[in-house]
């Protein structure tokens, strides 16, 4: 069991693009088990490698209450299915305490290849697909505060800033 270190914003690390992965193997899959022990541990739903520092696209994410079911999606790609959106209050582990809402698109489809390589395909809805969006956002360099206006957004970096500094 590996608990990593996951970074916060505004470490410009977050803002990475994340490139596919060229092969499921061992070293994809001990990815895989780390980060699920790290979001766990951080009493997290969802987590993408972006997130302590691997810039590659994976995330693992488990919402159900008994931490019973977990999913992996290596190399995803989302296509929204209907335009419709709806509000959802969105936090994250890499921005801690700090809770927004954030529009986003209510039914997509999901494609992505699970822990063992194999293609799989999904079309969630409500907080899975809140919750899939938010992560795979984290895989494009882009955080949910960019959804937030400037001000709020420089509030929360603010905010950040000065706990970063007080814990050093």
């Amino acid at each position: 069991m590996a608990i990593l270190d996951i970074l916060e914003f505004p470490d410009t690390r977050l803002r990475t693009k994340a490139r596919p992965v060229v092969a499921v193997d061992d070293r994809i899959r001990q990815l895989v088990d780390d980060m699920f022990d790290t979001m766990y541990d951080a009493n997290g739903i969802g987590l993408a490698a972006t997130q302590v520092n691997v810039h590659e696209r994976v995330v693992v994410m488990d919402l159900s209450e008994e931490r019973d079911q977990p999913l992996v999606f290596i190399n995803p790609e989302v296509e929204v299915l209907d335009t419709d959106t709806r509000d959802y209050d969105e936090g994250c582990l890499s921005v801690p305490g700090f809770y927004e809402t954030v529009q986003r698109p209510e039914n997509i489809r999901v494609k992505a290849l699970d822990r063992d390589g194999n293609p799989y395909e999904l079309e969630p809805d409500g907080l899975l697909a809140v919750c899939i969006q938010h992560e795979l956002d984290h895989l494009e360099g882009k955080l949910f505060v960019d959804y937030l206006s400037p001000l709020k957004r420089q509030r929360i970096r603010a905010k950040l800033e000065k706990l970063q500094r007080q814990n050093r």
